[in-house]
């Protein structure tokens, strides 16, 4: 049996304005601004319909299309091969599916930095999974996402000469996402650094750590939720010091697999409809890294605005034009953030709507 707090809390009943209609619509008015600022700019530098005129939609492309929603579905089939190994197997296949849909969409309508997991042991508990458990388990994703790219980062970057990594849309520009890359890198680095120690080697003395620092005046109201935290690490240690290597081995093979795939979508796209002989695929893999370490503090819901922009600015010295790759940008969009809003969108009311009668019912 999992280790869970004693006085684990229970979930709070979702409420219909968690998910309302204007939080699936601010992030897409936001992303369809930009895109439209974009396209008015460049618009002023080159001929646009000229650029879509000249795009090709050979059989080639439509198969590299249809790798790219491949690769997505790989990044789907990760996630879920993780909540199914993380609660021992006890979650079937659809219900872990539904799971990783929830938790995208989620991350579609909040800020980057909010992400996915901030309901996830909401979406758990849902399917069945105890909610103290349920928590364990989302402070152990969110220890193995960071720790991906903790591990990730600095190996892409070493194997990568640094003018085909960060140079890209002028001096500014790379002098820009350098600084802001390797500033986010290093916070993420602490912040699994406080993860390792506290859900895995210190848990009891990052509790304590968390306990006096949020007992301080100016912190005191984010007290309840610091302990809360701290109480998690202590359950999500007990639980994880518990598992054997081939657990480790499989949660994590399923988090690299997740990450990896939904960066071959961007090679994908590139290989459908730039050159064969396109000398670039390892950097354009490279610079995902960057881009999704970038977007991490992005402010806006699901990134919608600056992945648009950052995307054609970072690879706008691999295509031959602006238009390009910012039509580039609108597909890799599409398939990696739209279709979650859409799917989210269908499944969100169903699932609202069971789990208030089942929370209801257990009243």
């Amino acid at each position: 049996m999992a280790t869970t707090p004693a006085s684990a809390p229970s979930p709070a009943a979702p409420d219909k304005k968690t998910f309302s209609i204007w939080k699936v619509l601010l992030p897409v008015a936001i992303g369809l601004g930009v895109v439209a600022y974009m396209f008015w700019e460049d618009a002023k530098k080159e001929n646009l319909a000229e650029v879509w005129n000249h795009i090709d939609f050979t059989p080639r492309a439509w198969f590299c299309i249809g790798l790219a929603f491949l690769f997505m579905f790989g990044r789907d089939f990760g996630l879920s091969w993780r909540f199914r190994a993380l609660t021992d197997h006890e979650l079937k296949w659809t219900h872990a599916f539904k799971v990783d849909f929830l938790c995208e969409f989620t991350s579609c309508i909040t800020p980057s930095a909010v992400g996915g997991s901030s309901l996830g042991m909401v979406f758990l508990n849902s399917q069945g999974i105890e909610f103290g458990r349920a928590t364990t388990l989302m402070m152990t994703t969110l220890f193995l996402d960071e720790l991906f790219f903790v591990i990730g980062c600095p190996l892409v970057v070493f194997l990568t000469p640094a003018h085909e990594i960060f140079a890209s849309g002028g001096a500014s520009f790379s002098h820009g996402i350098k600084l802001t890359f390797w500033f986010v890198y290093a916070c993420l680095f602490v912040w699994t650094l406080i993860l390792f120690t506290g859900i895995i080697w210190k848990p009891e003395w990052i509790r304590k750590v968390i306990g006096k620092v949020f007992s301080w005046r100016l912190l005191r109201k984010w007290q309840e939720s610091a302990v809360a935290l701290g109480d998690n690490m202590v359950a999500t240690s007990k639980e994880l010091c518990t598992k054997p290597f081939h657990f480790w081995l499989e949660v994590f093979g399923g988090t690299a697999l997740s990450w990896t795939s939904r960066y071959l979508v961007v090679n994908a796209l590139f290989l459908g409809f730039l050159s064969q002989d396109d000398p670039w695929q390892w950097v354009i893999f490279a610079r995902q890294f960057v881009i999704w370490v970038v977007l991490m503090i992005s402010p806006t819901p699901g990134g919608s605005g600056l992945s648009e922009w950052l995307f054609s600015e970072y690879y706008g010295d691999l295509v031959p034009t602006a238009g390009l790759a910012l039509i580039l940008a609108i597909f890799w969009r599409v398939i990696s953030y739209y279709v979650y809003l859409i799917i989210g969108a269908l499944i969100v009311p169903g699932w609202l709507k069971s789990t208030i009668s089942r929370l209801h019912g257990n009243k």
